[in-house]
């Protein structure tokens, strides 16, 4: 940030962090061991789109790249656009660190067409012991990862399974400290 953009309070969008991701894979050690987590072979990226023409290639050839990477690994890929206009990349595949290294690549790739910061949230989906889903979200503008997890009924989250779960994680993951940042992703199409 420059001298005249301090005076004037003008502030430039952090630029998204991706490198973190790979403790995914560590991570899933004690996400089995300690929460009995167990990964449901899927994860998204959301991410906001731009009308332009340059995101549409961009966005096309991100499609193109998943569909050969997917075609090497196995992964399904499926590209949807959610009720807020967001847009997610939706990917399937058995192997978890295939699906960490396939988040980070639709993420590297957004960042090097110039449109890191339309990326608003990684995904990984579990499943709990009790076989309920369990999500665990990366904040690209914060850098952090924090749980979500809905409870029976409409609307309701788990909030108990959440905060044991950020006890379990903040050690292992780049964790979001403050709890009353642990977004809702209401409808999660991964």
């Amino acid at each position: 940030m420059g001298f005249l953009d301090a005076i004037f309070g003008r502030s430039r969008p952090l630029r998204p962090k991706t490198e973190a991701f790979f403790a995914l894979s560590t991570a899933q050690v004690t996400l089995e061991a300690s929460l009995h987590w167990k990964s449901a072979g899927r994860a998204g990226v959301c991410y906001r789109p731009v009308e332009s023409g340059e995101f549409a290639d961009a966005e096309k050839e991100l499609e193109q790249l998943l569909q050969f990477s997917s075609g090497e690994s196995g992964a399904r890929v499926e590209f949807r656009t959610d009720e807020y206009g967001y847009r997610w990349a939706i990917l399937a595949d058995p192997d978890f660190d295939d699906l960490v290294t396939t988040v980070h690549m639709v993420a590297e790739t957004l960042k090097e067409k110039g449109f890191g910061s339309q990326l608003l949230s990684a995904v990984w989906r579990f499943l709990t012991e009790e076989g309920r889903g369990a999500y665990l979200v990366y904040n690209y503008k914060r850098g952090n990862f924090y749980p979500f997890i809905p409870a029976e009924g409409e609307k309701k989250r788990n909030n108990a399974l959440e905060l044991r779960a950020g006890a379990v994680l903040e050690g292992e993951l780049p964790w979001e400290g403050d709890p009353t940042r642990w977004y809702a992703l209401w409808d999660c199409p991964v």
